[in-house]
């Protein structure tokens, strides 16, 4: 959620701009600071940023995102597969395909139903005992090259509008397939359906994100703590499955910004307050998704409601429990409207411990963190902070 000042919000960041009283008050009675999540020569991504969130310092336990995803949904691996992350995205159709010109890395926020209809074809046209391809949630999927090579690969979203030649693969099997794909994509009958409904076609594969099988030393082992993940997404779910920690599976939780924001706040509540978790860690996609998007507007409602439909019930819960807890709230990037894509900058952080309730005026943003002087270079230390 964390953003640089927009003109049309009146030189304010969608966090600032936004109507936050729950944040805003818990910033009254807590502490503010900000973090660098990416350390210095790793790509801004959300799989190094969350890894520094969660206390894990990915200089040391870093292997690509698409394996941890990959974890998720079960995905078998071997030390020397390589695994890729596979999106199905939208391209222009009147050109040859390395003029073509990328629309949308996530084809609409294609619906997993159908984008698993539409993996059917390509794993009944690809699969084979060198490669396999995997399902995972809305847009974003898993393809497994047995004994392949990593190679270096360019994420979709970071070229929203160009003609995708220059971008795409050199690897000539990964870039094949994906011009294969445009013909058994672009006319198959749910994009057709799509089309006329006036939905954007998911007619390309995009390769990115390649890695090796993960090693994360197990979350209570590291803490002594008890640990349970709440997202919409493949990448948290599977590095939940790397840490040991347990996945909660919520209905309705989408990824973007119609998510389910009361049933995180509840399965949270349930998972510290029913289920004997010491720690929770919700993540929640919609600002990122929106700043993917350009989406100003949405993007500040997205931010409202991470507020009042999550964080408020989440903490009307703990407070009536009468339990004693700590929350920590922060993204785990930047994902500038300007630029529709992740950058690496220091984000925000917000510390509150209910047994401390000295009150004061103070509202969550980027600006008011960084006047506090407080700066956490390693973001992976961040998490001691919250827990010790």
């Amino acid at each position: 959620m964390a953003d640089e000042p927009i003109a049309s919000l009146g030189g304010k960041t969608p966090l600032d701009y936004a109507n936050t009283p729950c944040m805003d008050a818990l910033a009254g009675m807590g502490h503010m600071g900000l973090t660098q999540n990416v350390p210095e020569g790793m790509a801004p991504g959300s799989d190094v940023a969350n890894l520094s969130v969660l206390g894990y310092d990915p200089a040391e336990c870093y292997s690509g995102r698409s394996p941890l995803e990959a974890l998720s949904v079960g995905v078998s691996m071997e030390p020397d597969d390589v695994i890729f992350r596979c999106n199905i995205v939208t391209v222009t159709e009147e050109e040859p395909y390395a003029e073509k010109t990328i629309l949308d890395h996530s084809s609409g926020e294609i619906a997993t139903a159908d984008a698993d209809i539409l993996m059917d074809a390509i794993r009944e046209k690809f699969d084979s005992d060198t490669v396999r391809f995997y399902t995972g949630t809305s847009y974003r999927h898993i393809m497994v090259w047995k004994h392949g090579k990593v190679v270096p690969l360019e994420p979709p979203h970071d070229h929203l509008g160009d003609k995708i030649g220059r971008w795409l693969p050199k690897e000539p099997m990964l870039r094949e397939m994906m011009e294969a794909s445009y013909s058994i994509l672009n006319d198959h009958p749910l994009n057709l359906a799509r089309a006329a409904a006036g939905k954007r076609k998911a007619n390309s594969l995009w390769f990115w994100g390649a890695g090796t099988k993960p090693s994360l030393r197990n979350f209570r082992e590291k803490t002594g703590l008890k640990g349970a993940m709440i997202s919409a997404v493949d990448l948290l779910k599977g590095i939940a499955v790397g840490a040991g920690m347990q996945v909660y599976q919520v209905p309705g939780a989408t990824g973007s910004i119609d998510t389910n924001y009361e049933g995180k706040a509840a399965a949270a509540a349930r998972a510290l307050l029913e289920d004997g978790n010491d720690f929770v860690y919700v993540h929640v996609e919609a600002p990122d998704e929106m700043g993917h998007q350009g989406l100003v507007d949405a993007k500040v409602k997205s931010i409202e409601y991470l507020d009042s439909r999550l964080i408020a019930p989440l903490k009307k819960a703990l407070d009536d429990s009468g339990e004693e807890y700590r929350m920590l709230i922060l993204p785990d990037h930047p994902t500038p409207i300007r630029l529709r894509t992740h950058t690496g900058e220091p984000v925000p952080f917000l510390l509150y411990d209910s047994t401390r309730q000295e009150k004061k005026r103070a509202k969550f943003t980027e600006a008011e963190a960084a006047l506090t002087g407080d700066f956490e270079p390693h973001g992976c230390r961040l998490m001691d902070r919250l827990l010790k």
